[in-house]
Parts: C-alpha cells; sequence; structure tokens
C-alpha cells in the first residue's frame, strides 16, 4: 500500500484530491496539512511514502517546505501539486528535489500515475514538462530576468500581478507588511520596472499568471 500525505490549505481541494486516489486500491491518504507548521506535526508519527505539496500556501512557500523535507524525511518523495503553469514553475521545482510536478487543473486521474510513479523512485512527467526538459537539455534558453528573483521575490511578483495589494499579501503569506514591501522592491531592483503595473505587464507576457 502507497501511504500519502496531502498539504494543500485549501481544504475542498484536499478532499477532491483525496477522494480521487482512495479509489485507487494500492493508495491510501494517512494524514492532511493546511501549512507547514501542520505538516511537520503530521510527519512525526504519520506514515508516509508520498507527499502531495501545494506551492502556494500561507507562511512558508512549497519550495521551502520541499527542502525542509527532503532534509529531515528524505525517504519520502515529493510530488508537487499546483495551480501555477508548468512552463514556469515545473522546471524550477524538480531542480529544487521534488519527483514530479502535477497541474491542479489536469486530469485528476493522473495524480494516481504520478503517485505510483515516484514512489517507484522515477521522475513524473506530463508530456509537456517532458518536451520542455528536453528542450531545455538541447538548447538552453537564455535566462528571463524573473529566473534570478527568490522564491518568494516570485510570490510576491504574481501576487501583485494577481491584484493583491501588499496588506493581503502579507496576511496570506504571514509576514509583514514591511517585509512584503522589500520583497516588491528587490523585484522591481532585479526586473528594472518601476511600479506595479509594469510588474504586471510583467508577469502576463510571461505568463506567470
Amino acid at each position: 500500500m502507497i501511504r500519502v500525505v496531502l498539504c494543500d490549505d485549501h481544504a475542498i481541494l484536499r478532499r477532491g484530491i483525496r477522494d480521487t486516489l482512495v479509489e485507487a486500491a494500492d493508495i491510501c491518504v494517512t494524514g492532511e496539512a493546511a501549512g507547514y507548521a501542520e505538516l511537520r506535526e503530521l510527519l512525526r508519527t504519520a506514515e508516509c511514502d508520498v507527499l502531495l505539496l501545494d506551492l502556494n500556501m500561507p507562511g512558508r512557500n512549497g519550495l521551502e517546505v520541499l527542502g525542509s523535507v527532503r532534509e529531515t524525511h528524505p525517504h519520502i518523495k515529493v510530488l508537487i501539486v499546483s495551480m501555477y503553469p508548468e512552463d514556469q514553475y515545473a522546471l524550477r521545482c524538480l531542480r529544487a528535489g521534488a519527483q514530479g510536478y502535477a497541474n491542479k487543473a489536469g486530469d485528476p486521474m493522473l495524480l494516481m500515475e504520478a503517485v505510483r510513479t515516484v514512489v517507484q523512485g522515477r521522475k513524473f512527467l506530463t508530456s509537456e514538462v517532458a518536451q520542455m526538459l528536453a528542450d531545455s537539455l538541447a538548447q538552453p534558453a537564455p535566462e528571463l530576468p524573473h529566473a534570478t528573483l527568490s522564491e518568494r521575490e516570485l510570490q510576491t511578483l504574481v501576487k501583485i500581478a494577481s491584484g493583491r495589494r501588499l496588506s493581503e499579501i502579507a496576511e496570506e503569506l504571514m509576514l509583514s507588511p514591511k517585509t512584503v514591501s522589500v520583497y516588491r522592491a528587490r523585484v522591481l531592483e532585479k526586473l528594472k520596472l518601476s511600479n506595479n503595473a509594469e510588474l504586471t505587464v510583467y508577469a502576463i507576457r510571461n505568463q506567470l499568471v
């Protein structure tokens, strides 16, 4: 039996994923967490072979949690499940140590295939991600400016471009407004932009939102 833990701050989405996975005779969900603090406590007791991890959560973001899990529980295979577009985030997640990346908007049955694939120690790649990986190996593309952003800076960029105010971003990420302002300033500097409107245009042009 493959033992799976879910980590996503949206209860309805967790339920949908759980209901999909429990249809498989060889998969069981042994625990659920809504954030990193809950996940850390849960992994002390729950049996887990595969962790399905959302990227966008309050407090520490998904890639930060991925790094922590790999350090404290190296035997657990981490499968990123996110609404973020594959062409912008999948390769970043794989390079950070995830065993696979699945889009929440994709075929739910792919989750079963993904769980079975990563528990065997193999990478789970959709055909789109596999093609992107092949293209990047054959002819590395010029690095885009946002590739230099840290995970928190990229997260701030995406949220600003999605119409969030700094106070809302601070609340969602469990950070102080001052800290979010610092991230925004760093993003503007690195991308050589002047204001939120330009950030939004940049994000749309580069398909970050």
